[in-house]
């Protein structure tokens, strides 16, 4: 059976009806997963108008319910009413009230396992808060439903490298005081076993970044090197975790450096997603950590490309298929690092210990000479 990607439609009034109906209207994609798009299909329809290609359209179904979902057809729950104003371009209030409803409802179903993963697109972060959303990006609101006791990770990934962050979206003012050594230790746990469990590295070697320019300059622009984040990384050694730094940003990527490594710890956003985004414009947000798969391509909502059919799907593309490889990835290691020998009954153990006790040779007295 294909596994069925719950994808959310995002703010209506960006780049996402686009970037959404480029990828999942290609008949390879439905060959690969069952696609259940919250949205809109009034929107959705609109957004069709406004491109110029021709999209090679396979059967849609429209359906109250994930459980309803048919494989081979892009299924479709309606979130919101056909009579949303569509503004392309601009922020509107009921754009973001839009994007919470498509939100909530996908969440809903993957809490109960209708869905098997969540792809998010691009919403709005300031128009999309309320009373019901009161949180900076989709990383900290999905952390608040599924996180428990798990820790979150905010990770980019594409085919040139992995960065995860230690701040995710907090103000430049803010970061020097969550940049703690036990917030380091956190994070840098979450993303060893993330690189292990989901991408199936074994033995992954993390690079861990300076907070200050130069990594501190031997306490002269900063001591948060010598002070936290070192003592971190050597916490992390005698855990086992291969922890290496910190390491000066700026010479770090300039260098060429950061290709030795499977993933690099940054201490905030820009400092990470930067270079990142510099290096691969196509990459994938992955929120590590939880034990629900989420991906979202890289970039936001664009209102300046919205209704012009000069988005890139690619990002998007990719956060797809990369869903459906974490699935495979996770159920693969769990059935790796299962106990082959299953743990015998109560009464198996008992019948045990009298067959052992049976079977053992009473002495004789018979001494060798």
């Amino acid at each position: 059976m294909k596994p069925i990607i719950a994808i959310t439609a995002g703010d209506l009034n960006g780049v996402s009806y686009e970037i959404i109906l480029k990828t999942i209207f290609q008949q390879h994609i439905l060959s690969i997963c069952t696609p259940v798009l919250y949205g809109n299909v009034a929107i959705m329809k609109q957004h069709a108008a406004l491109l110029d290609e021709e999209f090679s359209q396979p059967q849609g179904a429209i359906i109250s319910d994930a459980g309803q979902a048919r494989e081979g057809r892009v299924n479709v729950i309606t979130c919101y009413p056909d009579d949303t104003p569509l503004n392309i371009g601009q922020s509107t209030p009921e754009a973001g009230k839009a994007s919470l409803a498509c939100l909530k409802r996908a969440c809903a179903d993957l809490q109960q396992g209708k869905v098997d993963a969540l792809v998010t697109a691009p919403i709005n972060k300031a128009n999309i808060q309320s009373d019901e959303f009161r949180f900076s990006g989709h990383t900290e609101y999905l952390t608040h439903l599924f996180g428990q006791k798990n820790e979150s990770l905010m990770m980019m990934v594409s085919e040139v490298m992995k960065v995860a962050l230690v701040c995710n979206h907090v103000p430049i003012r803010e970061v020097p005081e969550q940049i703690t050594e036990e917030r380091i230790m956190r994070k840098l746990v979450t993303l060893n076993k993330a690189l292990q469990n989901d991408f199936t590295i074994r033995k992954p070697r993390i690079a861990v970044l300076a907070l200050n320019p130069h990594a501190g300059d031997g306490g002269l622009i900063g001591v948060e090197e010598s002070d936290v984040i070192k003592p971190a990384i050597e916490h992390a050694n005698k855990e086992g975790i291969q922890a290496f730094g910190p390491y000066s940003a700026d010479g770090f990527f300039g260098s060429g450096h950061f290709a030795h490594f499977d993933a690099i710890l940054a201490m905030y956003h820009d400092q990470g997603l930067i270079p990142f985004k510099t290096m691969d414009m196509n990459g994938v947000n992955f929120t590590a950590g939880l034990n629900i798969i989420r991906t979202s391509p890289d970039h936001g909502v664009a209102y300046d490309l919205a209704g012009k059919n000069k988005a890139s799907a690619l990002s998007f593309r990719n956060a797809l298929t990369m869903a459906i490889d974490l699935l495979r990835e996770r159920k693969m290691n769990k059935e790796i690092n299962a106990n082959p020998l299953p743990i015998p009954e109560p009464q198996e153990q008992e019948n045990a210990r009298e067959f052992r006790t049976f079977s053992e040779p009473k002495s004789t007295g018979y001494k060798p000479v």
